[in-house]
């Protein structure tokens, strides 16, 4: 399969799915949780109706694994050399709080790597992609892609992105070993794509996320000159145990620091 003829209907689905999630964005909603008939839940679904038969359409051999549509057991998944990984709107407080960012992520798995992922930003009309053999780049609305990368060096203060809805004390211990830095608050994957294209140095996630949550973006970042690692220094890993929930992990940019190394000495 020739993973660069793929990018450009993703990125089409991501799109249509943006779409379909401004409609609800765009009604009088007052919502504070999800539940079953709430706007945040529409939207989610109506994004996952538009990619999950998108994606069937396109390569009905692929299975497809979605934040919308549950988890196939281990013993099925495990046995699959490919798949689809999805969040049909990855944020929620985003949404509720209308701040704009929150994300449509669309990922390929291959192995246990994300090998293809796009990110798209409906509010903005901005969409990442990152794919093995072609490299990380951005779009803005229907223009033309331009291509992305880590910065080369880290920054003076270190630029460190971190959620806008979720920190806690090991963060903030993460920071006082960093030393000067400047926070980026951030909600969604837009965290990592910061870091892919150069606008911040770090990203650490010291609390909990899922697959579905970093895949495409990781995707994003590795194709841009960055990794996303758990703290034993592996890559972040995918399809590799029963749950889906990811194990602690830093998104780092410029290699210049032992990022880990500071953070295993706080």
């Amino acid at each position: 399969m020739n993973l660069s003829e793929l990018v450009e209907p993703a990125v089409a689905l991501a799109r249509s799915a943006g779409d379909a999630i401004l409609e609800v964005y765009a009604t009088d909603f007052d919502v504070q949780a999800k539940d079953d008939d709430s706007p945040l839940t529409q939207a989610d679904m109506a994004s996952h109706r538009v990619i999950d038969a998108g994606l069937r359409d396109l390569t009905p051999k692929i299975p497809i694994i979605s934040e919308e549509s549950g988890l196939a057991p281990y013993e099925v998944r495990s046995k699959w050399p490919m798949y689809w990984l999805i969040d049909p709107l990855d944020g929620t407080k985003e949404f509720v709080n209308r701040n704009g960012e929150f994300t449509v992520n669309i990922a390929l798995i291959d192995g246990n790597r994300p090998v293809l992922g796009v990110v798209h930003v409906p509010v903005s009309g901005r969409t990442y992609t990152g794919c093995d053999g072609v490299g990380a780049a951005v779009r803005e609305g229907d223009g033309g892609s331009r291509s992305i990368g880590v910065a080369s060096t880290s920054a003076s203060p270190l630029r460190v992105v971190g959620s806008r809805s979720h920190r806690g004390a090991s963060l903030d211990a993460y920071l006082k070993q960093l030393g000067d830095v400047e926070m980026l608050p951030m909600g969604s994957s837009l965290k990592f794509c910061v870091v892919a294209e150069g606008a911040a140095d770090i990203y650490p996630r010291l609390g909990p996320t899922s697959e579905w949550d970093t895949a495409a973006a990781q995707a994003v970042v590795e194709q841009a000159g960055g990794a996303v690692l758990e703290l034993d220094g592996q890559p972040l890993a995918y399809n590799a145990k029963e749950d889906i929930l990811n194990p602690h992990f830093l998104v780092r940019g410029p290699d210049d620091r032992d990022w880990l190394g500071i953070l295993a000495a706080g």
